[in-house]
């Protein structure tokens, strides 16, 4: 898979996560178990994403 093109699905991907993380903790009566894995996805998205970031930036910056 093209490297750019990994790297829009994962920025793609956290958004998504993020967004449905802000609408878990608007819930009246919220999902603590809910809350923690998608802390966790995001958090391994997010550690995915600093990979493959740093795979494109040139050597040596």
């Amino acid at each position: 898979m093209n490297l750019d093109i990994r790297i829009w699905r994962l920025r793609s991907r956290h958004r998504w996560l993020e967004q449905r993380l802000r609408a878990e903790l608007r819930r009246p009566v919220q999902d603590a178990f809910a809350i923690q894995d998608l802390k966790r996805r995001k958090l391994q998205v997010k550690d995915e994403l600093i990979v493959a970031e740093a795979r494109l930036a040139p050597a040596g910056i």
